[in-house]
């Protein structure tokens, strides 16, 4: 079984919004395989059906971005799955263009957090996670107006996109494992 949990906030102001992509990539695996997620559980909104042949629960945690961790270690106790091989985290990263896809199957919260409060409550960084680029902050921006904020209309093209294949990647690492999902996603943008 794997969960398949995809970063956001919850409050309705911040749909649609750099820091949100999470939530969006999550809403597109469950509308590719038919999954509804709607269960109030575990600090988090989830639903569970399969995704490339294995059972999943796809989680878009409630307790808002900083606090990420506390749901994803509820759900992780839950079902008992191994974080280091069965949990794929979906995130924004403002160090990569709109649109471009970084999987890594380990490695530091990078600045973002929602990652940092993670590895706080799993007390390691060795866990899948599926980087959605949503590009770099302007200069005299403050960082969290940046990633709270709205993208333009020509991201948002790039994004619906990304999102796409970003539900793709997440399909391909839990059917042929994370190398080939990253040797076929992790291409700089054309």
């Amino acid at each position: 079984m794997y969960i398949i949990a995809g970063l956001g906030n919850p409050d309705r102001k911040y749909q649609n919004t750099r820091h949100n992509i999470g939530f969006e990539v999550i809403d597109a695996i469950a509308g590719k395989n038919q999954i509804t997620v709607g269960e109030r559980k575990h600090k988090a909104i989830i639903g569970k059906g399969y995704v490339g042949g294995q059972k999943v629960v796809l989680v878009k945690p409630q307790t808002y971005m900083n606090l990420s961790g506390e749901s994803i270690r509820q759900v992780i106790d839950f079902y008992k799955v191994d974080e280091k091989s069965e949990l794929i985290v979906i995130a924004d990263d403002v160090s990569l263009e709109p649109g471009q896809i970084r999987i890594r199957k380990k490695g530091s919260a990078g600045g973002h957090n929602g990652l940092k409060n993670i590895i706080l409550h799993l007390g390691h960084d060795e866990f899948c996670r599926v980087k959605m680029g949503v590009g770099e902050k302007p200069d005299g921006y403050d960082l969290a107006d940046y990633v709270l904020g709205h993208f333009s209309d020509k991201e948002r093209e790039i994004m619906d996109e990304s999102i796409t294949r970003a539900a793709e990647a997440v399909e391909m690492m839990i059917a042929e494992g994370p190398d080939a999902a990253m040797n076929q996603f992790n291409k700089k943008n054309r």
